[in-house]
């Protein structure tokens, strides 16, 4: 009961975001001038987070229904202020320390520290709903989209009229536009997880994943890559892909680790895995995630039996944060913190 529930709620969710960026009005797209926008400092952030990532410095960045937040140990920083007061979906800080915002209806957001950038269909978006943002091994960026996926190269970014974008849809072999999740395993091979199937690309073709049974893997909302390399995934149900099964007799690529999905999967400092799908946070020890049945802890939140809590971190420091609240954890509790 409680995996129908969480997956109808994410449904009813999205339904209702894209309810909403319908009546967005449409940003003032500044290419050649860069967007500076003047930061303001809350006390909390009182709208939905969607996702939460640690920067280099320490920093905890909040992607919100009405912007970007920065936390800084002592306030809440909105760093799009008014002027980006648009659902933001998805953050990227790249491997030179700059940010990389998806948002829902107007495109995506390159921040520099200074200023914006703003880059929509006009530049060759695929489409101007972007939710993922993935940074792979040769510093070329992926941006999952409704309209397909897009690959941007870095060193073409004060390039105009579409040419840093190269688009991936249906008609070059994606299994579906609608793009959720993405990650680069260890040979290089791009994975994305869509509304559809679940598809790999080797930079020629596309191929859609099956199980051993020969079934796809319907509705995968997140992807990670464990320490080990093994890609975990939420889809129908968790599973986890171990890309040296082939090469033992008998193995199995494919392993369900657990009967519900998930639509939220991350890694902490140590290794281990977290997901979740609503309610409580299942964390899977670093020392066994290549086990056939990985040891799992359950954390019981205050969301239990309520909707996903899309914005799941763990921070250097081991606090965890669940959407914009800070909690401790003793191993058995999870404590808010003030």
């Amino acid at each position: 009961m409680i995996k129908y529930f969480s997956v109808n709620a994410l449904f009813l969710m999205l339904v209702f975001l894209t309810s909403c960026q319908q009546n967005q009005t449409k940003e003032t797209k500044e290419i050649i001038n860069p967007i500076v926008i003047k930061p303001e400092i809350k006390d909390s952030i009182s709208t939905y987070v969607w996702d939460i990532k640690q920067d280099r410095n320490g920093n905890i960045w909040f992607a919100a229904s009405d912007g970007v937040y920065r936390y800084d140990g002592k306030s809440f920083i909105n760093i799009t202020g008014k002027l980006i007061s648009v659902f933001i979906f998805s953050i990227l800080e790249d491997s030179k320390g700059n940010f990389w915002f998806g948002t829902y209806g107007s495109g995506a957001y390159y921040y520099d520290g200074k200023s914006f950038q703003n880059f929509t269909t006009q530049d060759g978006l695929a489409h101007n709903s972007v939710r993922p943002i993935y940074e792979d091994k040769d510093g070329i960026i992926w941006l999952g989209t409704e309209g397909g996926v897009s690959r941007y190269d870095p060193s073409a970014r004060l390039r105009i009229g579409g040419k840093s974008f190269q688009n991936f849809t249906t008609s070059e072999g994606l299994t579906n536009n609608d793009v959720h999740a993405i990650v680069q395993d260890k040979t290089g091979k791009m994975w994305f997880g869509t509304r559809g199937d679940l598809t790999i690309y080797d930079g020629k073709t596309f191929t859609t994943l099956t199980d051993k049974d020969g079934k796809t893997f319907k509705n995968v909302w997140a992807i990670i890559k464990d320490k080990n390399d093994n890609i975990w995934f939420g889809a129908d149900a968790l599973w986890r892909y171990d890309p040296s099964a082939s090469l033992r007799a008998g193995g199995s690529a494919f392993t369900q680790i657990d009967q519900m999905g998930a639509g939220v999967i991350i890694n902490d400092k140590k290794g281990n895995v977290l997901t979740s799908i609503g309610g409580p946070i299942f964390r899977y020890d670093e020392h066994t995630l290549s086990d056939k049945k990985p040891d799992v802890t359950v954390i019981k939140t205050k969301y239990e039996g309520r909707s996903m809590p899309f914005g799941l971190l763990v921070a250097d420091d081991g606090s965890i944060w669940i959407r914009s609240e800070r909690y401790s954890y003793d191993g058995k509790t999870l404590t808010l913190s003030k």
